[in-house]
């Protein structure tokens, strides 16, 4: 299985299976043969066409139940903001939680400075904002409160919508920032609508990253900017056609817990943008702005309240916590990388 994904009108959904183990699309999508009648090729098509559904139904249902499950955790530990901290390439990863929490909101501003909302001008024009797997939140109230902006977060799981709600509340800002459970790659959502698309650690779950691309680009208003915070794995080398096996199975591991899809690289997502004839679309390699993360969660999980947090929670959280290892694997060996793609519709 070629582990990085075609050019972008061949980009299709691949299956996600429970054991982690990602078949060829040619598998699934596979040209009629001449020796073979057409009743037959009708009859696989369509078995193959329902194992995919399927085996997306499993994914969502997947990434719900174990986002039900965990969030509380993260909370207690971690506060509002479900997504890795923004450091400085020698940081330590003895800062104090706080100072964690601080590289969790600098990640946000850094994202809108590459993104190129940087001065007021450019922030007056962001009145309409969509979180694209928003957590409990954290990213939407955020951006509600600095652009005096209207955000809707989407979220598969209704635990995370419902928490969510209930801190907008606590925050007075229920005015301007609401939730809901939905799809990310069929969004409810009129063509044109926001001003700001924002995806913060949410396109490595997506099944079908053209599909997720083609949905962002649609709900983009004319003028807006689409910015795509997330894990890839690494950029393939000319004339490489997948991943080494030790790299595939580092990330196989990875997709079995924290229920992703076949991963991508950044080359990958620019192409994507690039088929929808975007403006301004630039990506970057934030790996090393993200280093302490992995093992500061580590380090939290190992205290006592993170223990007993940690027992509590639930069998998937547990498993959660014994593969961050592998996510530090990942990024030391450069096969993870944690990528920014950013860009604007054209008006």
């Amino acid at each position: 299985m070629e582990a990085t994904l075609a050019s972008p009108s061949s980009l299709t959904s691949l299956p996600f299976r429970t054991n982690a183990s990602f078949g060829s699309p040619s598998l699934l999508f596979r040209s009629p043969l001449s020796s073979v009648s057409m009743t037959t090729t009708t009859a696989r098509g369509n078995v193959a066409v329902a194992a995919a559904a399927t085996s997306t139904e499993a994914l969502r249902k997947g990434i719900a139940e174990f986002y039900n499950e965990t969030s509380g955790l993260w909370e207690d530990i971690w506060g509002d903001h479900m997504h890795h901290g923004f450091y400085d390439p020698d940081s330590s990863v003895q800062l104090s939680d706080s100072g964690h929490r601080e590289a969790q909101i600098r990640m946000i501003e850094e994202s809108l400075r590459f993104a190129g909302v940087t001065d007021e001008e450019e922030e007056k024009k962001i009145k309409k904002v969509v979180d694209v797997g928003c957590g409990i939140g954290g990213s939407s109230r955020y951006l509600a409160s600095k652009f005096g902006a209207e955000c809707i977060g989407i979220t598969l799981s209704p635990v995370q919508a419902k928490r969510a709600t209930d801190l907008a509340a606590a925050q007075s800002l229920s005015h301007k920032v609401s939730f809901q459970v939905a799809d990310a790659l069929d969004q409810p959502f009129e063509d044109g609508k926001f001003d700001l698309v924002w995806s913060m650690e949410s396109g490595e779950h997506m099944p079908d990253k053209a599909k997720f691309v083609k949905e962002l680009v649609r709900v983009g208003a004319p003028g807006g900017r689409i910015i795509i915070v997330t894990w890839c794995h690494r950029n393939l080398s000319t004339g490489e056609k997948a991943l080494q096996p030790w790299e595939q199975n580092i990330l196989d591991k990875i997709c079995k817990t924290f229920y992703l899809p076949a991963w991508c690289s950044t080359d990958d997502y620019v192409k994507l943008l690039q088929s929808h004839s975007l403006q301004d679309i630039k990506c970057a390699d934030w790996s090393e702005n993200v280093a302490p993360f992995w093992p500061a969660v580590i380090r939290t999980a190992l205290t006592w309240n993170g223990l007993v947090s940690l027992l509590r929670s639930g069998m998937k959280s547990i498993k959660g916590a014994l593969t961050m290892p592998l996510m530090i694997e990942g990024y030391k060996k450069g096969v993870i990388k944690f990528g920014i793609i950013t860009c604007q519709k054209p008006l």
